[in-house]
């Protein structure tokens, strides 16, 4: 299968002895959810801005859907890409249905108006996220998890064969957690998009997710320990990429391992863990 995201020998750096990404390269196939995680400072968030043009790598190709990322100019990468940034605070009075609706602005008629199509699709896209019910609310008068959601809404209304999310779980609680990685593969699986969402919740991704991205800081390369090693990532299925010491190498801090089903789950021990030292010695798989 084609890859719609190739990424090849990709570098970016802010300063010559700051390089945030190094030498990196990997696929993502049409209608894959694709997570990219890692601890802060790693450049997930640089590799996210790179994925939409926002920023300019040193050296590599980005290829979107076959063509370089540099061939699409503004109205074509917005119909290619929708983008769902970390928490966005309103300056201007927009409603939440205004908001959304302004993820159709690509596709509106030469007069500049939406038609019945385009409310259609926002009207399914704030149901899909329960945002409906405070459609006429101002943005600004939102909560932040509420206003997560309103932003995810706007990506699905965009209605683009590629999602690119940055932590999309920030500032929501847990039942909206699961429910917004359950939307998104949804998302997925029933309308064929392809998700590439950052973020730290290792645990939650790997249930969702076809591929993982684990990258390490430049700065502490990651030894060729095994075929997923690249240098300064990891990449696979999570299953594969996530283990106890891979995390304690990468994160710097010790988990503790347990199974639900077949499913790895690693909950961090902190130094002033009770009864740390035989938390530590209990068998990591069990």
């Amino acid at each position: 299968m084609n890859s719609i995201i190739d990424i090849e020998n990709l570098t970016f750096e802010y300063t010559r002895q700051n390089a945030v990404l190094k030498d990196i390269s990997f696929q993502v196939k049409p209608q894959e959810f694709f997570i990219i995680a890692g601890p802060n400072g790693a450049g997930k968030s640089t590799l996210l801005n790179l994925l939409c043009r926002s920023i300019i790598p040193k050296s590599g190709t980005i290829r979107i859907d076959g063509a370089t990322i540099e061939s699409y100019n503004t109205r074509e990468l917005a119909e290619k890409i929708a983008v769902v940034r970390q928490e966005h605070v309103p300056i201007f009075g927009f409603s939440v249905i205004e908001t959304v609706m302004m993820a159709r602005t690509p596709f509106f008629s030469p007069l500049g108006f939406e038609n019945e199509a385009d409310r259609k699709i926002v009207n399914e896209a704030l149901e899909v996220t329960e945002t409906d019910r405070f459609a006429s609310r101002p943005l600004a008068n939102l909560s932040g998890g509420e206003r997560q959601r309103v932003l995810i809404a706007r990506a699905l209304a965009q209605n683009t064969p590629m999602l690119l999310l940055d932590e999309p779980t920030s500032f929501l609680d847990l039942k909206h957690q699961v429910a917004m990685y359950d939307l998104l593969k949804l998302a997925q699986t029933q309308k064929g998009k392809t998700i590439v969402a950052v973020t730290h919740d290792i645990n939650l991704a790997a249930q969702y997710c076809d591929e993982l991205l684990l990258l390490s800081s430049p700065a502490a390369l990651v030894p060729h320990d095994d075929n997923l090693a690249k240098g300064t990532y990891y990449l696979g299925e999570a299953k594969n990429v996530l283990s106890p010491d891979r995390i304690k190498k990468v994160f710097g801090v010790s988990v503790f391992t347990g199974k639900v089903g077949k499913e790895n789950f690693f909950i961090p021990i902190g130094k002033y863990a009770r009864d740390r030292n035989s938390v530590l010695q209990q068998p990591q798989d069990s």
